[in-house]
């Protein structure tokens, strides 16, 4: 493995506080999210909040910004369009909250009838999610974020003890809650990829701090006449290195996604990119430090060494 660092001597359980701080206020910014998108109050796609998707396929070229004008100025308001290159096609979606009396997809076809009558097109598909559905797949989100984290706590309570898969957990998340806090106050929407991102990036933080709590294990076993907080220094400055090298790997493939991956891909992308710069980050500065934290632990520390 490449070392662009060499050995390291970092103070990070020295820096802990500030970095308490900080993840205290980037955890308060992501309960905020989670209590606005139960409330319905965030910006949420049309996955969770319903609405209408209807895919056009033009015989000729069609402007974003002139479907979107034809739109607007036919009461159809707030709709996301994304385009498909050479292929003519444009993607409509309009969340329920914009939703007239007529059915919106015959309403958008009515629409582009009327304001390009040069421009003939056919409908490739229409999909239909009522509030409903939309309530359901919130629900089924937090089941499946739920479940994730409790058999993180059961995998790194088997492998290691229990105060290490608690730790495991409380680092991942404050990663899910750091990225969700981001998106909300940018005012991204939150959909069904963003969600995937989310436990996506919480399987890769997992495995950073799994990497780290192994060294530290080691450590503990090694170096007997060490603090815990020494121990879990030196722990972290032997792995710093791989786990610099490993994210910025991970990096590198998602600026490209993020900048030209298009419409569909950018907020997944985006997600993921934020994601890995919190796991790495807490994999450092918040999973190894809440084990100075647990009560009694660095008695139990020693005694384990």
């Amino acid at each position: 493995m490449l070392e662009i660092l060499g050995k390291t001597n970092f103070d990070f359980m020295g820096k802990r506080k500030i970095a308490f701080l900080f993840s205290g206020i980037m955890v308060l910014l992501g309960l905020i999210a989670v209590v606005q998108i139960a409330r319905g109050a965030a910006n949420l796609g049309i996955d969770f909040s319903g609405g209408t998707a209807v895919q056009l396929k033009f015989d000729q070229a069609i402007r974003i910004d002139e479907a979107r004008n034809a739109l607007e100025s036919n009461g159809v308001g707030n709709a996301e369009l994304q385009e498909f290159g050479q292929d003519n096609k444009l993607l409509v979606r309009v969340k329920a909250s914009t939703t007239i009396e007529e059915r919106t997809a015959e309403r958008v076809m009515t629409i582009f009838t009327k304001e390009f009558p040069n421009n003939h097109f056919v409908v490739d598909s229409t999909t239909e999610i009522g509030p409903t559905i939309g309530k359901k797949l919130q629900e089924d989100a937090l089941i499946a974020v739920v479940i994730s984290f409790a058999g993180i706590i059961l995998y790194i309570a088997a492998r290691f003890e229990l105060r290490f898969g608690v730790a495991a957990a409380l680092a991942t998340f404050h990663d899910v809650l750091a990225v969700l806090g981001a998106f909300y106050v940018l005012d991204k929407e939150i959909t069904v990829l963003v969600v995937t991102a989310l436990l996506t990036l919480a399987g890769y933080s997992l495995t950073d701090t799994v990497v780290v709590f192994d060294r530290i294990r080691e450590n503990l076993r090694l170096r007997r006449r060490d603090t815990e907080e020494a121990t879990i220094n030196n722990a972290v400055n032997q792995v710093l290195s791989r786990t610099i090298v490993t994210s910025l790997t991970v990096v590198l493939v998602l600026i490209p996604l993020t900048i030209a991956g298009g419409e569909v891909l950018h907020d997944f992308s985006l997600a993921l990119l934020w994601g890995v710069i919190f796991g790495t980050y807490s994999s450092v500065f918040v999973a190894s430090p809440l084990l100075l934290l647990w009560p009694g632990a660095p008695g139990r520390l020693l005694k384990r060494s």
